[in-house]
């Protein structure tokens, strides 16, 4: 009788307690539709503009996924990635309340994109990062994995990430394609102004360089558009089915997104929307990994593109103006527009951009990832030493290089961080494999680490035998 008068409790508890983190969750989401409209009724422009700030990244990895292979078939499928990424949108401010973007995965894209992947490929690395995150997610590693992964390594995989992308880049910029034979001299013009569009954006950041130059591509797409009379058509979705080696393809792809999305798409999101918009509650790493789950569980067996979440994005679209989910919801409804009933339409504009305009679109974006490395060694970086009343303390598992040398920390810190990026990024450009660049530098930094447990072992070991030795003296000085 007392054991089902202790499981009624039990299970009165747990109803409880189910039915309080359900009340917090509808009144956290009807906070955010009362900000997202009052947002949008306040500055829809702006809202508006926001929208459209992570372009810049979405567009040429997208152009570049659907004009790779051009002979051979696409990697994924461009309609299905507008329709699931334009629903993920839309789900995502609505139950966020932020502008929180939806943007291809970068390290599997560099992959497929040098690898010549075919849509099961990148569908089984989309799968196996969203397995490996749920997991995380569920079980609550994700903060134990943030912690073991160093910083210099992670940001050593974003910048070979991002020089990846540029080299890719540079190498279609200049390939001839039909518009050299059509207009050989306004092609060579064409890449001038693009490559000097690029220099310009770097210091007037608010110029939207990549609608320009897709405004331009789709000037150059209109004679293919009359010439195949290409129409619209209704959105008709394929199921994947990927073979045990394409699998094994799509792991070797996606274990260098792992940490990139656990870091940039999760932890980096949660801290950044705490600091740009503090009058909202932040998406939990948890949330945020479960949201990175849901999208590529649902949309990658459908051929739609790797994606997750991102700091940057996040960022550039708050710089353009939006501060709700407003933004992402407008944008989400465009993109789920093009994908249901303009998918060919818009697959043959993005075919016939010429490669001048895809090359320096592709440049952009890795230059925007590759940037992150600047922030290594600053004051800006989460594990930077803090000096307080002249004393230099570190994050754990960073390494100290010598903690009797006070004012030879920070140096040395500084250089065995740049020291283990750069042998992260040359081991991804050199095999053009992350996974040889993550473990590269998981290498240099657990070889420092080494060194000093080493040093710090034998400092410990030399104290003891002074320390002994000062005893013998003591003794013998009593015995005299």
């Amino acid at each position: 009788m007392e054991a089902e008068t202790e499981t009624g409790s039990r299970i009165s508890k747990m109803r409880r307690s189910l039915e309080d983190n359900a009340r917090q969750n509808l009144d956290l989401l009807r906070r955010a539709q009362q900000h997202n409209l009052q947002t949008f009724r306040q500055q829809p422009l702006q809202e508006i503009s926001g929208s459209f700030g992570d372009l810049g990244t979405l567009l040429p990895i997208l152009i570049a996924y659907t004009d790779a292979h051009r002979y051979s078939g696409p990697a994924i499928d461009l309609s299905s990635t507008l329709v699931f990424t334009g629903v993920f949108n839309i789900i995502t401010g609505t139950v966020f309340g932020i502008p929180l973007p939806v943007q291809p995965m970068k390290a599997i894209a560099a992959i497929a994109l040098s690898s010549s992947f075919n849509e099961n490929d990148v569908a089984s690395a989309g799968l196996f990062v969203a397995a490996v995150v749920g997991f995380l997610s569920i079980t609550g590693l994700l903060e134990w994995f943030n912690r073991r992964i160093p910083v210099p390594v992670i940001k050593g995989i974003q910048v070979g990430v991002g020089l990846s992308l540029v080299i890719y880049g540079g190498s279609i910029f200049g390939k001839r394609d039909d518009f050299d034979y059509e207009y050989p001299g306004l092609v060579n013009i064409l890449q001038v102004f693009a490559f000097v569009g690029l220099l310009a954006s770097n210091t007037y950041r608010k110029i939207p360089l990549a609608l320009i130059l897709l405004f331009i591509g789709f000037l150059f797409a209109l004679p293919d558009l009359i010439r195949y009379s290409v129409s619209f058509g209704i959105w008709q979705p394929h199921a994947l089915l990927p073979q045990s080696w394409e699998f094994q393809r799509g792991i070797d792809a996606g274990l260098g997104q792992v940490p990139l999305t656990v870091l940039n798409s999760i932890i980096a999101v949660t801290a950044l929307s705490a600091d740009l918009l503090p009058e909202l509650p932040a998406p939990s790493p948890t949330a945020l990994g479960l949201s990175v789950t849901a999208m590529n569980l649902l949309g990658c067996w459908f051929g739609s593109v790797p994606v997750c979440h991102g700091s940057g994005g996040l960022a550039a679209q708050y710089r353009f103006g939006a501060r709700s989910g407003a933004s992402i919801i407008f944008l989400g409804l465009i993109k789920f527009v093009l994908g249901l009933f303009a998918g060919p339409l818009t697959e043959r504009v993005f075919r016939s951009i010429p490669n001048a305009i895809l090359g320096i679109m592709v440049i952009a974006a890795g230059l925007e990832l590759a940037n992150v490395g600047e922030t290594l060694n600053s004051m800006e970086a989460r594990d930077h030493p803090k000096v307080e009343n002249g004393t230099t303390t570190m994050a754990l598992g960073q390494g100290l290089s010598n903690p009797h040398a006070e004012n030879s920390v920070i140096p040395d810190w500084r250089r065995r961080r740049w020291t283990t990026m750069l042998i992260t990024v040359g081991g991804i450009l050199a095999f053009k494999n992350t996974v040889v660049g993550f473990l590269a530098g998981m290498l240099c930094h657990w070889s420092y680490e080494l060194h000093d447990r080493n040093v710090s072992w034998r400092s410990r070991r030399e104290g003891t035998i002074r320390l002994g030795e000062d005893e013998a003296r003591g003794q013998e000085s009593n015995n005299a």
